[in-house]
């Protein structure tokens, strides 16, 4: 399977620029096209050539497409990410402050009666005493030691955190997409062989009948035929429903849950060159898992900075007049407010944002670990599943047919028995699948070492021919590569 996919999803270019992730897979069965290059969010959507239909036959470029437009899990992350677009703005990305206070006070309400007689007076003086007051102030808080430009680096880092984790969970999406799609595929190939066992069964059926007629063997030899013919129907019917539900897995990866394709089309023998593994280790530190832990370590450290900065107190500006009613004059008055750290210097929030850095780098080194681990386990046994393809397609399939081909002749002309017959038969059929489910398995490992490194392995081997046809549907019969089943 080899596509290469990628998406924008984000519109802000802060550090990172557009987040697109190319992701080329040589996976398991190879679709009959593929594509490259920058597919963004609003191509993807308006794109008349890039919009997939699921009718006809199905490639796997139609397959990843159709996921990464409908999947409702992968649209959760994007509109997580646009949502923290609006948390870096409120956070002060364009230059935001603090919206201003108005405060109004008024004392001794409704004294404001003129002075009357003597304003030396004791009653004129007690009235002017008690007259009313109204005090107007605007305050403004000014941030220091940086709280602002802190605050908007952290929701930065978690605007391209959030990023992050939408490029993991597009892999993950893709490599299901991948596994799901080679199911498929060897689902199709099973039901043809399990109908080619039935036409072989049906023809047993038929020249045992003819030799019972003529007397060369025993009636009982029909009825054994006819017990085959009936377990190999059954066989058929269950690979039609394993098809069938391997189908219906695929096109719920993008909420449908009735199939409307012909089929899928791919190549099931197509194999790669396998690199060494210190090559593909070397890229794991690329995937997107690896990348999203080396950037929590950076959001943590951010977000450490921020509470940090916190422990210098910020500064309130009062401005205002004061209003005396009786008099008549204005009285202006300015204040200055600062909390003092005597006590509360954010010594706990500091001390926990110290130590879910300290976490993040744990994480980090745990996520390497893992995700060497899962490469070391998939790259030994694709060798092993790579070194069962060969043996049971260059070795055991070719001796079966041929076992079988002798075995069905000798029996047609007397040399052999049913028995024979019955054995080189489901031997021919149980290494037919055997070879479809080592080359399902193949695919299955390099899918999950392509999902580990987030890149291709390089180095693809041209597919051999299927059927007796090419992926573009076209024959093959003059191709060199031929189908061993």
């Amino acid at each position: 399977m080899s596509f290469d996919v990628s998406f924008a999803p984000s519109r802000y270019p802060v550090l990172a620029g557009w987040l697109v992730l190319v992701l080329g897979w040589h996976s398991s069965a190879i679709a009959e096209n593929f594509f490259a290059g920058t597919v963004s969010d609003r191509s993807m959507r308006f794109a008349g050539v890039l919009q997939p239909e699921e009718k006809g036959d199905l490639t796997l470029r139609d397959a990843a497409l159709l996921a990464l437009q409908r999947n409702p899990e992968l649209a959760a992350f994007a509109k997580e990410m646009r949502a923290l677009e609006g948390a870096t703005l409120q956070a002060g990305l364009l230059g935001l402050l603090r919206n201003p206070e108005l405060s109004v006070n008024i004392e001794n309400v409704g004294n404001i009666q003129p002075l009357q007689g003597d304003v030396n007076s004791v009653k004129a003086v007690t009235q002017e005493v008690v007259q009313q007051i109204t005090t107007i102030r605007i305050s403004q808080l000014i941030e220091l030691g940086g709280k602002r430009a802190a605050r908007v680096n952290a929701a930065l880092l978690g605007e391209e955190l959030a990023g992050k984790d939408y490029e993991a969970r597009r892999v993950e999406l893709i490599a299901r997409i991948a596994n799901t799609f080679t199911e498929v595929l060897a689902g199709q190939e099973r039901v043809r062989l399990a109908e080619d066992n039935l036409q072989l069964a049906q023809n047993v059926v038929s020249t045992t009948g003819k030799r019972v007629q003529a007397g060369k063997v025993p009636p009982i030899e029909e009825t054994r035929a006819g017990v085959t013919l009936s377990t190999t129907r059954i066989e058929f019917e269950q690979a039609q429903r394993d098809l069938a539900s391997a189908r219906k897995r695929l096109t719920l990866l993008w909420g449908n849950a009735s199939p409307r394709f012909t089929k899928a089309l791919g190549n099931l023998e197509s194999l790669i060159t396998l690199p060494s593994f210190d090559v593909l280790a070397d890229r794991v530190i690329s995937s997107p898992a690896a990348l999203r832990a080396m950037k929590n370590i950076e959001q943590r450290k951010a977000l450490l900075e921020v509470e940090q900065t916190k422990r210098i107190p910020n500064l309130t500006v009062n401005a205002g007049v004061i209003h005396h009613a009786l008099l008549g004059g204005n009285t202006p008055v300015v204040s200055l407010m600062m909390p003092l750290p005597f006590f509360d210097r954010n010594q706990g929030n500091v001390r926990e944002a110290h130590e879910r850095v300290d976490k993040a780098i744990d994480e980090q080194a745990a996520i390497d670990l893992r995700l060497k681990a899962e490469l070391t386990l998939a790259y030994e046994a694709l060798s092993s599943a790579q070194n069962e393809v060969k043996i049971l397609r260059d070795e055991i399939l070719p001796a079966a047919k041929s076992a079988f081909e002798v075995t069905n002749k000798g029996y047609e002309l007397g040399k052999f028995g049913f028995l024979e017959v019955l054995d080189a038969q489901r031997t021919l059929f149980q290494n037919r699948i055997l070879y479809v489910r080592a080359l399902a398995n193949y695919h299955r490992l390099v899918n999950e070492i392509e999902r580990v490194i987030a890149a291709p392995i390089d180095g693809a081997v041209s597919p051999a021919v299927i059927n007796g046809h090419n992926s573009n549907g076209t024959n093959g019969a003059n191709e060199d590569s031929r189908s061993t089943l």
